[in-house]
């Protein structure tokens, strides 16, 4: 009883651990989905177009590519929990930022600096997540990581609601000294400081620890985290074994035959583009301005961006669940096979979109399909997708290349998230059932490629991996 007593608190400290790391993943989900609330706000505000609103949302994904290249080499010469800590300072002072500008301009600087630091986040969370935890139970902490993203999503839907409910259902309205996307955009400021005093209490990365030669130190975490009952001489004899004659890898150290890199950082990077290539960023940065745009008021679109991003948390709930019952394939094949059917759904009820008096409507049964069939690609994503792939990339590369690697993977990531953002505005302007349908043919692909080249890694120590 008294070893079963201490092996659940052991595995509660752990939970601790991980979800502390995780409120990274917060800052990333809440960042990204603010902005669909304030997207109008801006609009208004500084009297710019579709190209420019599409600009300022999306250069923060350009950040973020940059902050993801840089926070992997950063996690391994200044340490996971260190670097963590530039993040959240940095996206503090950002938030700031984006609650004051003077210009759309400056506003895009201050997100491009926000981006930066969810970047760097994006990488330490899973990174560290997979070195933390124990084989058995990876893939449910590493799926913490998706979750926060995704609470992230829904806390910031909310408060943007609740914000914009205060001053009157318009986010053009002040409030105080300042306009409600003003405040929406500085609320960012509360989590990121939170991150910091959680970053400050995490101990570092036992394997970073063997890497930088502080074995002493390695061993008193893994005693925290795995519990006085454990092999420890045996555990760092088999982390070192792996370690032993590494040093920081670089680029380099990625190279291999096919195109220059080795294969599997190619399915990082594939598996990262295709999580955004399928489109699920349009919903959480656009559906306000896209549930508008089919005839549905201010408030009641910001109601709906919320009970999608509660479908996304069940969804991912499911994932968590799942991901170590039936392994990562299967998840993301049936994911990808519900996708698929879903956007085809949805842009088939978009090809029946009207102008009637200057407004675009969608006629009964379609609207309600439009709807339905948006808040079904996402649960197929968050209980697929969404969790499933940042499990991989902190599982799937070898140990000497963990952090350099994911760097490489998160930056394909947040580049195709970019890609992705920046054309919808222009996209859906143009042809909005095709653009769909192009996000349907990209889930189709992703089928296709799981299938073929991704392997399962359910249950395998991360020394395993190569």
């Amino acid at each position: 009883m008294t070893t079963d007593r201490a092996r659940r608190q052991h595995l509660g400290h752990v939970v601790f651990i991980a979800a502390a790391a995780a409120v990274g993943g917060f800052l990333f989900g809440y960042d990204s989905a603010v902005v669909n609330g304030a997207v109008v706000g801006i609009q208004k505000h500084f009297r710019v177009g579709p190209v420019e609103t599409g600009v300022v949302v999306a250069i923060a994904l350009l950040g973020s590519a940059a902050g993801a290249w840089a926070g992997g080499r950063l996690a391994d010469r200044l340490g996971r929990t260190r670097s963590m800590q530039v993040s959240a300072l940095v996206f503090t002072i950002s938030s700031i930022g984006q609650m004051l500008p003077f210009t759309v301009w400056d506003l895009g600087f201050w997100r491009v600096l926000a981006g930066f630091a969810i970047g760097m986040a994006s990488v330490l969370a899973p990174a560290y997540i997979a070195e933390v935890a124990p084989p058995a139970y990876r893939g449910r902490l590493g799926s913490f990581q998706q979750l926060a993203i995704v609470l992230g999503i829904a806390v910031s839907q909310l408060v943007n609601y609740v914000i914009a409910s205060i001053a009157g259902g318009n986010v053009n309205n002040h409030l105080g000294p300042l306009q409600v996307w003003q405040w929406m955009l500085g609320a960012c400021a509360i989590p990121a400081l939170l991150y910091l005093l959680l970053a400050l209490r995490l101990p570092e990365s036992p394997r970073y620890l063997i890497m930088a030669g502080r074995t002493r130190q390695a061993r008193a975490v893994l005693a925290e985290i795995e519990g006085e009952d454990a092999d420890f001489d045996k555990r760092i004899e088999e982390i070192q074994r792996v370690v032993r004659t590494e040093r920081v890898p670089g680029l380099k150290d990625l190279r291999g035959p096919a195109l220059g890199l080795l294969p599997i950082v190619w399915i990082g990077i594939i598996l990262s583009a295709f999580q955004q290539f399928v489109g699920i960023n349009v919903i959480f940065y656009y559906s306000s301005v896209l549930w508008q745009s089919v005839g549905i008021n201010q408030s009641d679109s910001l109601l709906i961006s919320f009970s999608t991003s509660i479908i996304n948390i069940i969804g991912t709930l499911m994932a968590m669940a799942l991901v170590d019952k039936i392994g990562r394939r299967p998840l993301l094949l049936i994911g990808s096979a519900g996708m698929t059917i879903a956007l085809a759904t949805t842009a088939w009820a978009f090809s029946a979109s009207r102008v009637t008096g200057g407004r675009v409507t969608l006629p009964d049964p379609q609207g309600p399909i439009a709807l339905i069939a948006a808040n079904v690609f996402v649960l197929f994503f968050a209980l697929s997708w969404g969790v499933v792939v940042w499990v991989l990339l902190g599982e799937i590369f070898p140990n000497r290349i963990r952090a350099a690697a994911l760097g490489i993977a998160a930056t394909a990531q947040w580049l195709s998230n970019w890609l992705i953002s920046v054309s919808f505005p222009a996209l859906a302007a143009w042809n909005l059932p095709l653009t769909y349908a192009g996000y349907a043919v990209m889930a189709l692909l992703s089928f296709v490629f799981v299938a073929r080249w991704v392997r399962e890694t359910k249950g395998r120590k991360l020394e395993e991996m190569g």
